[in-house]
């Protein structure tokens, strides 16, 4: 009867345990990472009052089983679910990191390592990444400073919060790319000046500066030159200023002198306008070149009447009529001829249609620019027949006027009156005379009444090329004459030089040759290493670091005159290597899911600044609880080999930033196993009520 008792007192005492373990998973129903536990009963030892017996074939008798009695329940054991996932909260702390998978953050105390799924983690004052609530440091790996990637091996605390992780060093501009379409018709390539066209870079200290490049063409289709203008501080100011030297080449150079020859045949204007006379001896000839009045005369082009004018005839004095000089008297004569909608419109002119007369109010003006007007006037029709008083010449005159420049009626017939004649539908044709001034002395040739100048072959070469072979040499053009045939064909050597490096396009494709020399694609900005200024001294120019600008992504295409070439620095991938940078400040971290924490900052660059380790164990769930949300290490769970693994090595596990994993506690299971549990711990209880009132039955047989 004694064993009863005891029976339900362990009884009582295992459920009371079980009891114990729901109340503990329902008080951390909302702990970070906690991992739920459940109790596991087995019977307890059992009292043998008869052993069991075989089968005896001598004697015919069957065997008996053994007689137990057992002696009660005990803790067999209490499993943690450590594997099974909890839930993901989201708290957009990007310090907050929810492991998925099977994996441990490691962290240590300062003594020993502990493990824990808790990553509620947080910055301490000394910038490492630490356990929010034990202060415990993150361990991980950190980067090797030379190749900037993570360096594995044991872990180690991570200080991510370093002071020379707040700020992010400049770095030189190394490499740079040039992209678009070179249009051959865009008028800037054929200009002086060339398309223009910046790259901003850094130098070793992150200074910002700004190189003026320019392309030019060059005679041969699909032929360019590409050339160093200038380089400029953020300031706008040269850097051939600012260091004080004579030019900008002494600082940097792009490209060597180079020059291109060519010979072709060119002959004279086909108008006229030149005209060649070979000479008695071999390699001499005469070029008489004719100027139009426009060009020899001052004011000519800017006359309406010179641009209306029909039979112009040109009157010089006698004896300047083999060299004219300059500003010498020249008069032109010509007519000019007015409809009659022009007269009335333009000029405010009255046409009488039965009369075929032309009348007109003068106009006064006085010394306060005050306009009056007089009587109507006749005009009067005219021919060289009609005698004088029946014209007003004055009328005619004004009319002249208003058309501008110094012309006036031009007189003759008998008896003298000015030359003009009204058709029947009211046209006017006026002769006039004008007076002009020359602007430059020339020759003058009265038989075809133009100016013009002879120049001597070979004595006047180079006026020669530009006057009759519109050939103008340039700071980067040369001409030459070779020889002149007696037909007026020149052969000319072109010498094209520039400084900087020939740009060179398939003519059949227009995609990118060369640059350079060929076979080549990018050329180098070359700093030089120092330089002396003006008064003598020494220029350090140690902190710029040659660039090497590629310039394959440029076509050359028609793109409608217009050109996108654009610089830009950097190397064009991904990562954009070599493009240099400003010293950066730091604007924000970020856990990636494979741990690593790389930080972001202000110039544009990202850095790697560590990686959080994790590790596995062959028994996760011998792991033993030491409070805290953590973990230790087992002689049933494995031991933690001190170096960690990544947690996507496996490919099954990730972290993910600004989300913490929940409590895995199923509160529906707790409750229904408690219910189960008060409901053993009743009928434990009742074993007991029961022997006991047994006991008081057999202690009333005394009496």
């Amino acid at each position: 009867m004694m064993r009863s008792l005891f029976s339900g007192v362990s009884g009582l005492k295992t459920h009371q345990t079980r009891m114990d373990v729901i109340g503990n998973n329902i008080a951390n129903v909302n702990t970070t990472a906690y991992k739920s536990q459940n109790m596991v009963f087995s019977d307890l030892l059992y009292q043998q009052t008869q052993a069991a017996s075989g089968a005896n074939a001598d004697t015919g008798r069957g065997g008996i089983n053994a007689r137990q009695i057992g002696l009660g329940s005990k803790t067999a054991a209490i499993n943690t679910a450590i594997t099974r996932q909890g839930s993901a909260q989201s708290t957009n702390n990007p310090w907050d990191v929810m492991i998925s998978g099977e994996s441990f953050f490691i962290v240590n105390s300062g003594s020993q390592n502990f493990f824990t799924r808790d990553g509620s983690f947080n910055i301490d004052g000394a910038g490492n990444l630490v356990m929010a609530s034990t202060g415990y440091r993150v361990m991980g790996w950190t980067v090797d400073e030379e190749t900037g990637e993570i360096q594995s091996g044991p872990v180690q605390a991570l200080q991510v919060m370093s002071l020379e992780n707040q700020t992010a060093p400049a770095e030189a501009t190394t490499m740079a790319v040039v992209g678009g379409i070179l249009d051959k018709n865009d008028t800037n390539v054929h200009s002086k000046a060339g398309l223009v066209r910046t790259l901003q870079f850094f130098d070793a200290r992150g200074y910002s500066y700004t190189a003026q490049f320019s392309i030019h063409a060059l005679s041969q289709d699909g032929n360019y030159y590409v050339q160093l203008d200038d380089i400029k501080d953020s300031n706008s100011v040269s850097l051939k200023d600012y260091y004080n030297v004579n030019d900008i080449s002494q600082i940097a150079t792009f490209g060597e002198d180079k020059s291109i020859e060519e010979t072709k045949v060119y002959a004279l204007p086909s108008d006229g306008s030149v005209t060649y006379k070979d000479g008695t001896t071999a390699g001499t000839g005469t070029f008489v070149v004719n100027y139009n009045y426009g060009e020899i005369l001052t004011g000519f082009s800017a006359n309406v009447m010179m641009s209306m004018a029909e039979n112009l005839k040109v009157t010089v004095p006698a004896a300047d009529q083999t060299n004219f000089p300059a500003n010498g008297d020249v008069t032109m004569q010509g007519d000019v001829t007015l409809d009659k909608s022009i007269l009335q419109e333009k000029y405010g002119l009255t046409y009488d249609e039965k009369e075929k007369q032309y009348y007109y109010r003068p106009e006064t003006v006085d010394a306060n620019g005050n306009v009056t007007y007089g009587d109507r006037t006749a005009l009067g029709p005219s021919d060289a027949t009609t005698p004088a008083t029946a014209i007003n010449t004055a009328g005619w005159q004004a009319v002249l006027s208003k058309l501008g420049g110094n012309v006036t009626l031009a007189t003759g017939g008998t008896p003298a009156a000015p030359l003009l004649s009204v058709d029947d539908k009211g046209a006017v044709t006026i002769s006039f005379t004008a007076q002009f001034k020359t602007n430059q002395a020339s020759d003058f040739t009265a038989a075809t009444g133009k100016f013009g100048v002879t120049l001597n072959y070979p004595a006047d070469k180079e006026t020669i090329m530009e006057k009759a072979y519109g050939l103008h040499s340039t700071d980067n053009v040369k001409y030459d004459i070779n020889y002149i045939t007696p037909d007026g064909h020149a052969s000319v050597t072109r010498v094209e030089s520039y400084t900087g490096n020939a740009l060179v396009f398939d003519t059949k494709t227009g995609k990118f040759s060369y640059v350079g020399d060929p076979e080549q694609s990018s050329v180098s900005l070359n700093f030089a290493g120092s330089t002396t200024d003006l008064t003598g001294a020494n220029v350090d120019l140690g902190h710029f670091s040659d660039i090497s600008i590629d310039f394959s992504a440029v076509s050359n295409v028609n793109n409608g005159k217009t050109s996108t070439v654009a610089y830009d620095n950097g190397d064009g991938s991904e990562n954009n290597l070599g493009s240099g940078r400003k010293v950066g400040a730091l604007i924000g971290i970020e856990i990636g899911q494979d741990g690593k924490i790389r930080a972001s900052y202000d110039n544009g660059l990202s850095k790697l600044l560590g990686q959080i380790a994790v590790t596995k164990f062959a028994n996760a769930a011998g792991l033993a609880k030491a409070g805290n949300n953590l973990y230790r290490t087992t002689l049933n769970s494995g031991e933690f080999d001190g170096t960690g693994i990544d947690i996507t090595s496996d490919g099954e596990g990730s972290m993910e930033s600004g989300v913490l994993e929940m409590s895995n506690v199923d509160l529906a299971g707790e409750f229904t196993e408690m219910i189960t549990t008060q409901r053993g711990f009743q009928a434990n209880s009742r074993i007991i009520t029961t022997s006991d009132s047994m006991l008081e039955e057999l202690v009333n047989l005394k009496r």
